[in-house]
């Protein structure tokens, strides 16, 4: 099974970012990787109150 990643632009907020950075340094993970798990998080506490998510 191959895994491939996409490539996406996110234009966020400075301090937004500055904070993300330091939870993703505490995690000993990149930013990439910490914005990754939380936007996992979010789809599935989505997809428990609004089914899964079929794309």
């Amino acid at each position: 099974m191959t895994y491939e990643k996409s490539k996406f632009t996110l234009r966020i907020d400075r301090e937004l970012l500055k904070k993300i950075h330091s939870i993703a340094k505490y995690n000993a993970r990149s930013t990439n990787g910490e914005i990754e798990i939380l936007i996992r998080k979010h789809i599935k506490e989505f997809e428990k109150k609004h089914d899964e998510i079929i794309e």
